[in-house]
């Protein structure tokens, strides 16, 4: 079996970036068909997600054949090597739609279970955060410049973020209102660019729910190589999705997470 080191994936992990942004950039703002995959409800696709998500598979079968794939539109590849590329072709396809440019490109490497590569890239903003155990750098214009989370803020002068303000029920809308309530500021809408904006010393908190394997992957590692940290509402592993809490420090995290744990599933 062929083993990798880390930085022959990380240049893989930004070459599937690339066929992403080749594959989407001409569907974005050109009034691009959307399907609804629910009966009930709408959770919206288009052709930019199918194209940019078979781009990066390509590449995978042909430099990666023996790892697995899980991805959002695709389904799932069973590998031989204990790796797994996790795939989000458009995270907040919502956005995409609306000419929004907060949606972005989620790509992670899973080793052990635990995702080893991060890389949330924005193809219109020309925006790439890639985040490793040796640190988390943005890749923008020509240059690349390392990141770090915002130190010494307490929760009440806290930036706090969430995709939806309806994006909770019952005990959990009352565990986020709790939050909410305790920080300076609270911002809605930017799906997982809202991670990258943590990593890059904006926001400070990011709390969400009834996320799936493909959503989370990738932004932990871009997260933490920065100075912070990701869980999940009772403060363990947030790698296979669902309830996430992401925080610039462990003292933030810990302010956090007494208002969330009630409502921890």
């Amino acid at each position: 079996m062929t083993r990798y080191d880390l930085s022959d994936d990380l240049k893989l992990a930004h070459a599937l970036a690339d066929a992403a942004r080749a594959a989407i950039r001409p569907f974005f703002r050109t009034g691009t068909s959307i399907d609804n995959k629910l009966e009930t409800g709408f959770d919206p696709v288009t052709a930019a997600d199918r194209a940019s998500e078979q781009a990066m598979r390509a590449l995978l079968a042909e430099h990666r054949p023996e790892d697995g794939i899980v991805g959002e539109e695709f389904g799932d590849v069973a590998g031989r090597s204990g790796r797994r590329w996790v795939l989000d072709p458009i995270d907040g396809t919502r956005a995409f739609i609306s000419g929004l440019p907060s949606w972005t490109v989620l790509i992670a490497l899973e080793v052990e279970d635990r995702p080893q590569i991060g890389i949330i890239d924005q193809p219109h903003l020309g925006e790439r955060f890639a985040g490793t155990r040796d640190g988390t750098r943005l890749h923008h214009a020509g240059t690349v410049r390392d990141l770090a989370v915002r130190e010494g803020v307490s929760l009440g002068s806290a930036i706090l973020s969430s995709t939806d303000p309806y994006l909770f029920e019952g005990a959990e809308a009352d565990a986020f209102a709790a939050v909410r309530e305790r920080v300076r500021l609270t911002r809605y809408g930017f799906d997982a660019y809202a991670y990258a904006m943590l990593a890059a010393g904006g926001i400070d908190l990011v709390i969400e729910s009834g996320l799936q394997i493909y959503d989370v992957q990738a932004f932990i590692p871009v997260i933490e190589g920065a100075g912070g940290i990701v869980t999940n509402w009772d403060g363990g592993d947030p790698s296979q999705g669902g309830q996430v809490v992401a925080a610039a420090s462990r003292d933030l995290l810990e302010a956090a997470l007494e208002c969330l744990r009630p409502a921890a599933v």
